[in-house]
């Protein structure tokens, strides 16, 4: 029990140490480990088939739209790389793209929460399948709707998008709500989208003032209509999840504390067992 104590604990600093040594690096990144996460679970759940490439034969998630701009995939290779020479065949890319995604929140200074190990990596990696992310254009409703089938709360919704407290929107992901109007879209703000948006689809817009630093900053942005994507403003215009978003806004460490428990949902969200699985020695193909 004790060499299985110890393995696990060195396992776990492999995973912090690729993390830390990136983001010192290229602090953006925590974002995109975040990302990572939930675009791999939601599709087929946690099995790491994000991190499968396309073959001749088979188009992969990571090559739909909606997943060009993930980023971090070098990360959970070189951690993959050094748990392989130390403890192979043991460690499955899912559980370390779990462990990446919360170490990026701690480095980026928010809460620090257990997850448990023993995912298996899948065998199923189909673009198709990624038409069911929720869409940065759905409202409160409709978000509620969509993560409810997934065994989420509405207090697990509000939270979980507080993690747009890290990274940056594409303009082509919020260009719409500019060209209609929208009274719940500050007019200094829209002019801070329009600007941005001048550069291209491609030009970048931070969630909020601390874009790599893990706080409430985002909730307080709602408050003032300052929300980047029509989704994320629509949690503060619907009275079903305003009071979550101002409960935060006003409370930081209410919202990480909710924001551990949904991220450790959805960490485990469909997770792969036995045979329906397996551990990959590559993260990027199946063995």
């Amino acid at each position: 029990m004790l060499a299985r104590s110890f393995t696990i604990k060195n396992n776990k600093m492999i995973v912090a140490n690729s993390v830390n040594n990136a983001l010192q690096a290229d602090p953006t990144l925590a974002a995109g480990l975040i990302r990572m996460l939930f675009h791999d679970c939601f599709i087929e759940g946690c099995d790491a088939s994000i991190l499968l490439d396309s073959t001749k034969d088979n188009t992969a998630e990571k090559d739909s739209p909606a997943n060009l701009s993930l980023r971090g995939y070098e990360i959970i290779d070189d951690a993959k790389e050094k748990i392989e020479n130390r403890c192979p065949g043991v460690v499955s890319c899912a559980d370390i793209i779990a462990m990446a995604a919360r170490d990026a929140v701690v480095w980026a200074g928010g809460p620090y929460y257990n997850i448990p190990k023993g995912r298996f990596d899948g065998k199923r990696s189909k673009i198709e399948d990624t038409r069911n992310l929720p869409s940065p254009f759905l409202n409160a409703s409709q978000l509620i709707q969509t993560f409810g089938q997934r065994g989420f709360t509405p207090q697990d919704v509000v939270a979980l998008s507080g993690a747009h407290t890290l990274g940056v929107a594409q303009c082509s992901s919020f260009k719409a709500r500019l060209t209609t109007p929208d009274s719940s879209l500050d007019s200094t703000f829209a002019n801070t989208l329009s600007k941005t948006c001048s550069a291209g689809d491609n030009a970048e817009q931070p969630f909020d003032a601390t874009r790599n630093i893990f706080d409430n900053a985002y909730f307080n942005a709602l408050q003032m209509k300052s929300g980047v994507l029509f989704s994320d403003q629509t949690l503060f215009n619907t009275p079903r999840t305003r009071n979550l978003v101002n409960g935060y806004a006003f409370n930081q460490a209410k919202f990480f504390f909710d924001f551990q428990q949904a991220m450790r949902k959805m960490s485990n969200l469909d997770v792969k067992l036995g045979t329906q699985g397996e551990v990959r020695q590559n993260c990027r193909v199946i063995n």
